[in-house]
């Protein structure tokens, strides 16, 4: 039996975000909105969007002593997620500085803080949260050797669920431990590099697929996504609503996506759960505050 349904392993950051009418050009300065600050960061979103879901989580993240490091916790503790494995100490807090348009699409930039000393050792040192863990699911916004040592340090029988986001090029270690690999198109670009070959997104999947993970997850935003494994490519159709703010929804996807993955879902299955979450994630402002519980998925 486990512990948790989801361990996250990731990042934690406070989300300034400022409301514009257009980004600025360079040089160019232009005024926004008033300032808000929102608990943010990709470990840290999909830590609770899962637990608003039900799932049990856990959370091994590390945070600055700070204002924004307290913020961060409060919001995972209130959210339901067991913050047992988040460290405190080391850098100030990370923060991502967010801009959003009237379309609600957003551009971010991240200063890593405490999520850049998240360590192989601290991976080492949760052993216990691991074996406790299900599924564990990581992004990119911690430093790579710490992502390959959670894939070293997975349970047996467990999960492991990738979004790679920044997006780098992967070692084939943690490419083969991935099931799925979630990515958008960006994402998968980069991933593939040089072996960009093919104009949809089917094809990108079936490349990806063949550079290890054993199952490939890509999301398209307002056209859904698609799902592909050793059974083949399958279309997930996408929700239809009205978005206001995108900040998170992908978050909200693949946190949604590993708990279902969990209970036992396939993958199709999972990704159009997911997908609904998403959906609902981005008709309303902010990240974490976005995200919607279990009944309000089924409402949609």
């Amino acid at each position: 039996m486990y512990d948790y349904d989801l361990l996250v392993v990731g990042s934690a950051n406070a989300d300034l975000v400022i409301g514009v009418e257009r980004r600025p050009a360079a040089g160019e300065t232009v005024l926004g909105s008033d300032l808000a600050v929102h608990p943010g960061g990709k470990g840290a979103n999909q830590a609770v969007a899962a637990a608003r879901l039900g799932a049990r989580t856990a959370l091994l993240a590390r945070v600055g002593d700070d204002a924004h490091g307290r913020l961060l916790l409060d919001s995972q503790r209130a959210a339901g997620v067991d913050t047992v494995g988040v460290l405190v100490g080391g850098a100030p807090t990370g923060v991502a500085l967010i801009t959003v348009d009237p379309s609600g699409d957003n551009s971010i930039v991240v200063s890593p803080g405490a999520n850049g000393r998240l360590a192989a050792q601290d991976v080492r040192a949760a052993a216990s949260l691991f074996q406790a863990s299900k599924v564990v699911s990581v992004q990119l916004e911690i430093p790579l050797e710490t992502v390959v040592e959670v894939v070293r340090s997975l349970a047996d029988g467990s999960r492991f669920v990738l979004n790679p986001s920044p997006p780098r090029p992967l070692p084939a270690e943690v490419l083969a431990a991935c099931d799925p690999l979630i990515v958008n198109e960006h994402e998968a670009k980069v991933i593939l590099g040089d072996s960009a070959v093919g104009e949809t997104p089917e094809d990108w999947a079936r490349i990806l697929l063949a550079k290890g993970p054993r199952s490939v997850v890509v999301t398209l935003g307002a056209e859904g996504a698609l799902v592909a494994s050793a059974q083949g490519v399958t279309r997930i159709a996408s929700v239809r609503v009205d978005a206001v703010d995108t900040t998170g929804a992908g978050d909200a996807f693949t946190a949604a996506l590993a708990w279902k993955l969990g209970t036992g879902s396939a993958l199709a299955e999972a990704a159009a759960y997911a997908a609904r979450v998403g959906a609902v994630a981005v008709t309303r402002q902010g990240a974490q505050v976005s995200f919607p519980t279990a009944a309000e998925v089924e409402a949609l």
